[in-house]
């Protein structure tokens, strides 16, 4: 095939990270393996609306076969053919092809990928946000096929391993307790901190629920460390004498699904290891957060690597997973999202964007919520350029974002909540209006703000909720080792109680929650969620309703169920009033609007 016949694939430009130099020329035997996804195919129906789904109350929902999402799904056989030809060609191997999933995997040499694809790969170094020396093979340009490709093929992954980025968890001042066991956890909670379990009544989780029935995904990526380290992972002993000793729970069951990468690979989980890019601490944070909220519910571990091939490969198997049917999906990781205009120094090409966005319909499709931390760097979200930044993936316009609190409790049962901003680095909720996703029709009436960047143009507005995860007022959760037991925070901590409380909706409901958003801000009435109106991110201000900081609120987690069951309710025979929808179970505890800082100007 003649190289003159080659198109430009849309959206696959990269540029170098910021600071990246080139090393040389990337090793031509190097063995890898691409992904490549395609469209659906173009003579069969189109799958259901996302949003019209979403608007049903989740009681009345029919569910959606799988044999007739995956019809709507799948690629045609022809398409399948032109990449098997086109793989043959190259001397690449169909490592996998998987209709439904839409994804061929090639594998072969770096030289032949180079060729195939009319890409010039090489080595590049950069310090990364801790200031670690790393390395990735990537590329500069655009990707490209053949025309007999074009259209077919909508994404090209793996030719670029560059790292994502982090996990969005901050540590807390205060040092880690060792208590002599376990059990006495309790005696030795920092001042402010909380164990996970405690939050069940701070936010009225539903009463009689424990998640039950249910399947929550959590999201784990590792490989990203220098060679010689573990990448990330759990010690299920130490979190099974965790909850069983510290917070005298039953122990949740776990499982793991590698869809890249090395699996569960436990390593440190100290500031020195997260610096090295070891994500154990995030993941052991994750579930420590997960199974004391839902501790019945079965709890899946997803692993891949945190590349754009390893993002939409674990989310592929999420959504294709017919074993274990997750209902709720928890991410802890993100980064700031891409420059529309000219994604300079982007960590995501535009194409992945919008891949990863369509698995992320497809999820809502299936009924599956997903939680999505919104950040820990307050509104510039780790860009040094004044300007404000939404994070992806809490701001799709498919997931629910999630935002930071700090939470005090005050003895009886006076509670205050404020936005969580420590003043300091990576140390404020994210939150902010998207540059990348347009406003969703169920965020019209929301009161979103124009974004703090000039032209002040009108986006997608994160987050939609908001949980405890200032550092210091958050969850006392154990090391890897087991010896020690840190306080840790982030908007790390606030997605996955989200999750938790979704999974304990679904039991009580009998039905999935599903994409939330839609009916959250068009038919859930207000003051069912926790309003936080006090504090800022930065260039935002939180306020009544819904803010660019915090949402619509915390979880008042009994409120939202009843709110939900209202909506599915029969309309009585002979209505008194006009309201359609009844009126929520108040959350219980008194809030008072006390911020811990001044208002001041906007900055970022």
């Amino acid at each position: 095939m003649s190289h003159s016949s080659y198109v430009t694939l849309p959206d696959s430009d990269r540029v170098k990270r910021p600071g990246a130099k080139v090393l040389g020329p990337a090793d031509p035997t190097e063995s890898m393996t691409v992904s490549v996804y395609l469209r659906s195919d173009p003579n069969t129906s189109p799958p259901p609306s996302v949003l019209e789904r979403a608007m049903v109350p989740p009681t009345l929902r029919r569910p959606l076969g799988r044999e007739a999402l995956a019809t709507a799904d799948r690629v045609a056989d022809a398409d399948l053919d032109a990449v098997r030809r086109f793989a043959d060609q190259h001397g690449l191997q169909v490592a996998d092809a998987d209709p439904v999933a839409r994804r061929v995997q090639l594998a072969g040499t770096a030289a032949q990928m180079a060729d195939a694809f009319q890409v010039t790969l090489a080595r590049y170094r950069f310090q990364d946000a801790h200031q670690q020396w790393r390395t990735y093979r990537g590329r500069e340009g655009a990707v490209h096929v053949p025309a007999e490709l074009d259209g077919i093929v909508t994404g090209v992954f793996g030719l670029d391993n560059r790292p994502l980025g982090t996990s969005l968890l901050s540590r807390g001042s205060a040092d880690a307790v060792r208590p002599a066991d376990a059990a006495g956890l309790r005696g030795e909670l920092p001042d402010g901190a909380f164990l996970p379990t405690d939050l069940d009544a701070i936010y009225s989780y539903p009463a009689g629920t424990d998640g039950s029935g249910q399947t929550i995904a959590v999201m784990a990526f590792n490989n990203m460390t220098p060679p010689g380290f573990h990448s990330g992972g759990y010690r299920l002993d130490v979190l099974k004498t965790y909850f069983e000793q510290g917070l005298g729970i039953a122990a949740p069951q776990i499982s793991n699904v590698v869809a890249q990468g090395p699996g569960n690979d436990p390593g440190g989980d100290d500031r020195a290891a997260d610096e090295r890019g070891d994500s154990t601490g995030e993941i052991m944070l994750d579930l420590s957060v997960v199974g004391a909220l839902a501790p019945k519910a079965k709890i899946v571990v997803y692993f891949s690597e945190f590349t754009e091939q390893g993002w939409v490969n674990m989310m592929n198997a999420i959504v294709q997973d017919t074993v274990n049917h997750p209902s709720v999906i928890s991410c802890s990781y993100g980064n700031n999202e891409p420059e529309p205009d000219h994604g300079v120094g982007s960590a995501y090409s535009r194409a992945a964007l919008k891949v990863i966005d369509g698995l992320f319909a497809q999820a809502a499709l299936r009924d599956i919520s997903i939680c999505c931390a919104s950040g820990d760097d307050g509104s510039a979200d780790q860009v040094a350029d004044h300007r404000a930044h939404a994070d992806f993936p809490a701001s799709s316009p498919h997931v629910l974002g999630v935002g930071g609190t700090r939470l005090v409790v005050q003895p009886p049962d006076t509670i205050i909540e404020t936005v969580w901003n420590g003043h300091q680095q990576r140390d404020a909720t994210g939150g902010g209006i998207s540059r990348w996703f347009p406003l969703p029709p169920w965020q019209t009436n929301a009161g979103i703000p124009p974004s703090f960047n000039p032209p002040h143009a009108i986006g997608r507005g994160v987050p939609d909720v908001s949980a405890v995860a200032d550092p210091n007022t958050c969850v006392l959760i154990p090391s890897v080792d087991g010896h020690d037991f840190p306080v840790v925070g982030g908007t790390s901590a606030a997605a996955p109680q989200w999750a938790a409380l979704l999974a304990r909706i679904n039991q009580a409901l009998g039905a999935p929650v599903g994409f939330l958003n839609p009916l959250l801000y068009t038919r859930i009435p207000s003051g069912t969620l926790r309003d936080i109106t006090e504090g800022d991110n930065g260039a935002y201000f939180a306020g009544k309703h819904w803010d660019a900081c915090t949402g619509f609120g915390s979880p008042g987690g009994q409120a939202l169920l009843d709110a939900l069951a209202a909506l599915g309710a029969p309309a009585p025979a002979n209505p008194v009033a006009p309201a359609a929808v009844a009126a929520p179970t108040p959350t219980p505890a008194p809030v008072h609007g006390h911020g811990h800082a001044k208002r001041r100007p906007a900055k970022v």
